[in-house]
């Protein structure tokens, strides 16, 4: 195999082992993250394997140190008692020549290496001064494969430095061909004449220390072996035992949440699972009941809505046909009557084809406004509320049917007449150059933020015990999103317990432009009304009161479009100008009936004192009293 061709084959096996280690590691991450028993198990196994390492360590620590420290004292000893006797003989000879004293030191030595106290100890003679003149014998050892080199350089350099008896562990080989064992080589000066100064060092085997703390360190590896696998076992079952009923639990729940409402938890015992399978059980015997309620009342609702439309298509079919005659007929009525019967038939024409279509209009949006405040005026007055119509604006046209538009803010005004607990009620109005707004601010319970996400559900309410004094099935805030999404606009809610809730209503100017979210609205959520003047309200009794804009003067005065400020546009004159000097009745001149509103005799001045539309009356304008509720 070429050098290139090796360096490839180990490239891949790295890349191999690389790839298995990393599938290796998220298998772990993943087990890790959706297995709570392999969790509990790991880290009872590492924390357990921590506190066995700590612990053998600490006992391995103190046994050598034990079995060392009382081998070495026996050594120290045994030495300094051998040091001695070989001194005292050294001292005892009159030993002179070169053969005398190597017969002294063979006779002497070969003492020690005949005492049976310590049959594992080796000793060595060396020189201390191989540059003296006298006639010194040569170095010598017990056994012919120890030398000077095998007694520690450090050691004879601190007994040449200093007398005295020290020792230092080495590794020799205690047998000619042997493995190097631990030892202890002791250390003295002695002296074989005068001036004749030699290191006698005995060599101490320490294996047998060492293969007992190997004992030791191979029966705590194999303890700790052993109780990391009972732990493991142990922890395991623990696990398995408190795990599986969260595991059942969790399969349940999401059987549950599939749609599964007859599935159960087993329940066996009395202990804290079983209580909460107990429990699980009867909170799922609950829901599995309210859904069959809501199950109920859904059918129920729709039931109704059928049998309604059934029971209505019979008295529909009869009025449509009365509605045809009228209409047939209506070249012999009054202009007055004959626009009633086109108006009749038109509408029951359009009931019986279940067509929402617009009758768009120019809709003066003051007018339907104070239309819609003169006929709350007496809820008002029972709910203790008292409506306030604020703008920076004195008209606001937009194309429209003026039927929706007066049946939404209806809904809007009554429904925070009936949930603004005795507060006052505001109207905001306002506009941009292609969209306008009208928002109705309420100063009552309010509403959390899941109310306000079903509040527009068809027959929802937020408080079904909560007193009503208008009735209702939850059908208004409904009917006004899609009179809102005929119109292209946008129906927006806020709310806060507490403090009231706020619905605006934005609109595009012209019909065929519908807005999206992107759009913005003049008014902000909630709107900041006590900012902006204000235009119309009711008074504690009733009476809706008209407050004219600040650029009009107190007296007579015309709008913008040279007509009187309190005329709708298009209609005639007023008879005579409302006087500067007070509050007075106004006047208006007789109008043509709107579509969707009953025609207005002659003369008649329309409810609440005051022209329907326009820009305000020139001064304060107060109704006749307490407006009723229009028909």
């Amino acid at each position: 195999m070429t050098a290139p061709e090796a360096a490839r084959t180990r490239r891949s096996a790295s890349g191999r082992l690389g790839r298995r280690l990393r599938l290796g590691r998220t298998l772990v991450a993943r087990r890790w993250r959706q297995s709570l028993q392999f969790r509990a198990l790991a880290v009872a196994l590492s924390l357990t394997a921590l506190a066995f390492f700590v612990t053998g360590s600490f006992l391995s620590h103190q046994i050598a140190d034990r079995l060392f420290s009382d081998r070495l004292e026996q050594v120290l000893a045994g030495a300094s008692a051998d040091f001695e006797d070989v001194q005292a003989s050294f001292d005892a000879s009159d030993a002179a020549d070169r053969d005398e004293l190597q017969a002294l030191a063979a006779s002497t030595l070969g003492a020690l290496s005949t005492d049976g106290s310590d049959a594992q100890r080796r000793w060595i003679l060396v020189p201390m001064d191989y540059t003296s003149g006298q006639a010194l014998i040569p170095a010598q050892s017990q056994s012919p494969w120890m030398t000077s080199s095998t007694v520690p350089p450090e050691l004879q350099e601190r007994l040449a430095a200093q007398d005295g008896v020290y020792w230092q562990p080495a590794s020799v080989p205690m047998s000619e061909n042997g493995d190097e064992v631990p030892v202890i080589v002791v250390g003295t000066v002695v002296e074989l004449q005068q001036n004749a100064r030699y290191g006698l060092y005995l060599v101490y085997d320490f294996s047998d220390p060492q293969r007992t703390l190997d004992a030791m360190h191979a029966v705590l590896l194999l303890s700790v072996v052993v109780l990391l696998l009972l732990v493991g076992a142990i922890v395991w079952y623990v696990t398995r035992e408190v795990v599986r009923p969260v595991t059942s639990t969790a399969r349940v729940a999401e059987l549950l949440a599939e749609g599964d409402l007859g599935v159960r938890m087993p329940v066996s015992g009395a202990h804290e699972v079983a209580r909460l399978a107990r429990s699980f059980n009867r909170m799922a015997d609950s829901l599995q009941e309210q859904i069959v309620q809501l199950e109920q009342l859904s059918s129920m609702q729709q039931t109704f809505v059928s049998d309604v439309s059934h029971e209505l298509r019979t008295p529909l079919t009869t009025v449509r046909m009365a509605a045809e005659v009228l209409f047939n007929a209506r070249e012999d009525f009054d202009p007055v009557n004959r626009r009633s019967a086109e108006l009749l038939y038109h509408q029951v024409d359009r009931f019986d084809a279940g067509a929402a279509r617009l009758e768009v209009a120019n809709v003066e949006l003051f007018s339907v406004i104070q239309d819609v405040v003169e006929a709350a005026a007496p809820l008002a007055v029972s709910s203790g509320s008292v409506i306030t119509v604020r703008s920076g604006l004195t008209r606001c046209t937009v194309q429209g049917d003026p039927r929706r538009l007066e049946r939404i803010l209806r809904n809007l005004v009554v429904n925070a007449l009936e949930h603004g607990e005795g507060r006052p009620v505001e109207v905001v109005v306002a506009e941009a150059d292609a969209v306008v707004a009208v928002a109705v601010r309420d100063h009552g319970i309010g509403m959390t933020e899941e109310e306000a996400e079903k509040v527009f559900n068809r027959f929802w309410r937020a408080d079904p015990a909560r007193a009503r004094t208008t009735g209702g099935t939850g059908l208004g805030l409904a009917i006004a999103t899609e009179d809102t999404r005929l119109h292209g606009g946008r129906l927006d809610v806020w709310g806060a317990p507490g403090e009231g809730a706020c619905f605006r209503l934005t609109l595009p100017r012209v019909q065929g432009r519908r807005l999206g979210p992107e759009d913005p609205s003049p008014l902000p959520l909630p709107p900041a009304a006590a900012e902006l003047p204000e235009r119309a309200g009711t008074t504690p009794t009733g009476t809706l009161v008209l407050v004219p804009g600040p650029a009009e003067p107190a007296g007579p005065g015309t709008g913008p479009d040279g007509a009187a400020a309190g005329d709708r546009a298009g209609d005639p004159p007023a008879a005579d100008p409302v006087p500067a000097s007070g509050p007075q009745t106004a006047a208006p001149a007789p109008e043509e009936p709107a579509a969707g509103r009953p025609a207005q005799a002659p003369g008649a001045a329309p409810p609440g004192g005051a022209a329907a539309g326009g820009a305000g009356p020139q001064a304060p304008v107060r109704a006749d009293g307490p407006a009723g509720p229009r028909p």
